[in-house]
């Protein structure tokens, strides 16, 4: 009986407080951190609302609110999807698309991080290097992709190498900057500390600097191809059909806005999931990130 009065007083929506709550203070803290516990359940909801509601301004029955024109319905894109899949558009498959549009982006990845973090550690570190390398990152980042896509073109032709460079670019300076930033904020005490024990420059660049400011480094990471990926429609724009960008930008021009929405939905899902993936990459080499 005391626990069903305790329950009532509690309100029908104490679930909320529960849902939304910082989650269970750790030992040794008075209260929990803010922002800390499973946000899995809030993600999953808000996921299904806006399908509810996508599905709601489409429905027939209902008009509908927006016309198939402009937003077509979750079973036309759904339609569209199986079809793209199995039949393919303009002489190409989905998978084919999507697999031309993962090189560019991996393959630019590559190139960016590999020339990015080494990059990144000399200008943290060398007044030199930072001084070779941050007056053109500095200007050129603030640059839509936009803007010096006509001067990829000029340079590097319309092939595999100008969408490379663009996205490329693109990725860049995000690692670069990142990077620097990670490097900087690597505790001076840790360092004189490595010093003091015996380590060379190179033990302390790689045991002390490299690993303190791997979780910066994996920031910009995703940072990096975050903007890769906003840069893969503009990247695709030139003289090519193969890839979900050039998918989505023919079928623009047709008004075939089911295959808009379905490659949009298709390149965000394929974000999402590496977003995850460097997500748990992050638990696996840097679980000490946030606590400390």
């Amino acid at each position: 009986m005391a626990s069903t009065d305790v329950g009532a007083s509690r309100g029908p929506f104490a679930w909320l407080g529960e849902l939304f709550s910082a989650g269970p203070a750790k030992p040794g803290d008075a209260y929990g951190a803010p922002g800390m516990g499973n946000s899995t359940s809030i993600a999953i909801a808000t996921s299904i609302g806006l399908f509810l509601l996508w599905y709601l301004v489409t429905l027939p029955a209902l008009g509908p609110m927006i016309k198939p024109l402009f937003l077509p319905s979750p079973g036309e894109v759904w339609g569209k999807f199986v079809s793209v899949s199995t039949e393919g558009y303009q002489d190409r498959t989905l998978w084919q698309h999507a697999q031309a549009s993962l090189w560019r982006i991996f393959g630019a990845f590559f190139l960016a991080a590999v020339a990015g973090v080494p990059i990144g550690i000399a200008m943290a570190t060398n007044r030199v290097m930072r001084g070779i390398f941050d007056p053109p990152i500095e200007f050129y980042r603030p640059l839509p992709p936009l803007g010096y896509l006509p001067l990829t073109v000029i340079w590097f032709g319309i092939g595999e190498t100008q969408k490379l460079v663009l996205l490329f670019l693109a990725m860049f300076a995000p690692i670069v900057l990142n990077t620097r930033a990670g490097v900087r904020s690597v505790a001076i005490e840790q360092i004189h500390a490595a010093y003091s024990l015996g380590a060379s420059r190179a033990q302390v660049l790689w045991h002390v600097i490299l690993k303190g400011a791997l979780p910066e480094i994996l920031t910009g990471m995703r940072i990096g191809i975050g903007f890769g990926w906003t840069t893969l429609v503009a990247a695709e724009l030139v003289a090519t059909q193969e890839g979900l960008g050039a998918m989505i930008m023919s079928a623009s021009e047709f008004l075939v806005t089911s295959v808009v929405i379905m490659g949009i939905v298709v390149i965000g899902i394929i974000a999402y999931c590496f977003d995850l993936f460097m997500r748990w990459l992050e638990t696996k080499l840097v679980p000490w990130k946030g606590r400390v």
